[in-house]
């Protein structure tokens, strides 16, 4: 289905951010970029989403093999015993012979929806395990190839290794392209590399609306 996504401001990376701006989405790729009002003028039948603050392209996570594998992402039925974030070094070590498959898989899937809540469509690989490579193909975010030992805690928002938007977004947006987007309730840029990718309220990946917030 063409859908028209539509925001005060549209980020796409490699040209001038675009006041009113709107991205127009044909099944997995971009077919127009720009002024809101030309690009609904010139797909008049679109279904269109309004979103508050920034369009962006979706986000890179280089982060993704610790992220999946050396971290437990609790079910929410899990939250009394151990609460909401997931658990990394000791606390993920204590667990053991617990992480049987099922748990494990289960695990994986959360940490995926958790990038994507993140406004993450692509994702740094190297995965050992068949079933985590598996469910990263499932969810459908590109793979990259991963950067090497990264100092520090691995963490969910990928403006921690990027810091701004050009070394945290995947690529800019461009017509022919993948739709690959992401939306973040903050009025600018400067925002959303203070605030971070918390602020996401929606990630299109290969056109497909996979979050949303509101």
């Amino acid at each position: 289905m063409l859908t028209v996504h539509a925001a005060p401001l549209l980020l796409p990376l490699g040209a001038a951010a675009v006041p009113g701006g709107a991205v127009a989405v044909d099944g997995d790729r971009i077919v127009a970029l720009g002024p809101y009002d030309r690009v609904v003028d010139a797909h008049p039948t679109a279904r269109v989403r309004q979103w508050p603050g920034v369009i962006t392209p979706g986000l890179r996570q280089w982060d993704g093999v610790a992220l999946l594998t050396r971290l437990y992402h609790p079910d929410p039925r899990e939250a009394d015993e151990f609460g909401e974030r997931p658990l990394s070094g000791a606390e993920f070590e204590r667990l053991g012979g617990r992480l049987d498959e099922p748990r494990r898989a289960g695990s994986v899937r959360r940490g995926l929806q958790r990038m994507l809540s993140h406004g993450t469509t692509h994702l740094a690989g190297g995965f050992a395990e068949p079933a985590v490579r598996t469910a990263v193909r499932r969810a459908g975010l590109t793979e990259v190839p991963p950067a090497g030992p990264l100092p520090g805690e691995p963490g969910l928002d990928p403006f921690v290794r990027g810091r701004d938007l050009p070394g945290s977004a995947h690529g800019p947006l461009a017509v022919g392209g993948r739709a690959d987007l992401a939306v973040f309730d903050v009025p600018d840029e400067a925002a959303l590399c203070a605030a971070g990718a918390r602020t996401c309220v929606a990630t299109v990946l290969g056109g497909r609306l996979v979050h949303r917030r509101r």
